[in-house]
């Protein structure tokens, strides 16, 4: 089953973004959503939830995830609606727990340097194709092997668990 095309606005921060401002520690006593997602980003970006809109995209720097291992910040930024983000890196456990949750994030520092807040982005995170719609330019990421590609498609870990256990 292909991805379908992520199309949204650039919203865009530097390195080193790391779990702590993505979720304040002051609301991570819930793993839901909808009480997670009205402060994703709030002690970075006051207006970041109340600017997003779903489908859109944020493009950082080097590092992005950093800090404390909480599932809770992936959990954050998808519930505020964000559909994808693009890094030059990422911190290990925030990769890994954006899989989980069913993220996609792309590795692309070609892309970082392309694209600009409020840039209008198409992403194929199947196959790791980003292009600028606003001012023009294409790179490709590294695509996730198949299996990991599922499991993001299936909206993480968990989903695509219950979909594997339901279809035997």
């Amino acid at each position: 089953m292909p991805y379908e095309v992520l199309r949204g606005s650039v919203f865009r921060y530097g390195d080193s973004v790391d779990t702590d401002v993505i979720i304040p520690a002051r609301y991570c006593t819930s793993f839901h959503a909808a009480e997670l997602a009205p402060h994703c980003l709030e002690d970075l970006d006051p207006t970041f939830v109340k600017r997003v809109s779903a489908g859109d995209i944020i493009v950082a720097g080097y590092n992005f995830g950093c800090g404390s291992s909480r599932e809770n910040a992936p959990i954050a930024i998808k519930g505020a609606g964000v559909a994808c983000v693009i890094a030059r890196s990422f911190a290990r456990i925030f990769y890994r727990n954006s899989i989980n949750i069913g993220l996609p994030i792309l590795s692309a520092p070609e892309a970082v340097d392309g694209l600009n807040e409020g840039d209008i982005v198409e992403v194929e995170p199947g196959t790791g194709a980003i292009r600028n719609i606003t001012r023009g330019g294409v790179w490709t990421a590294d695509a996730f092997p198949a299996e990991i590609q599922s499991i993001i498609r299936a909206g993480g870990l968990v989903e695509y668990v219950q979909k594997r256990l339901a279809s035997r």
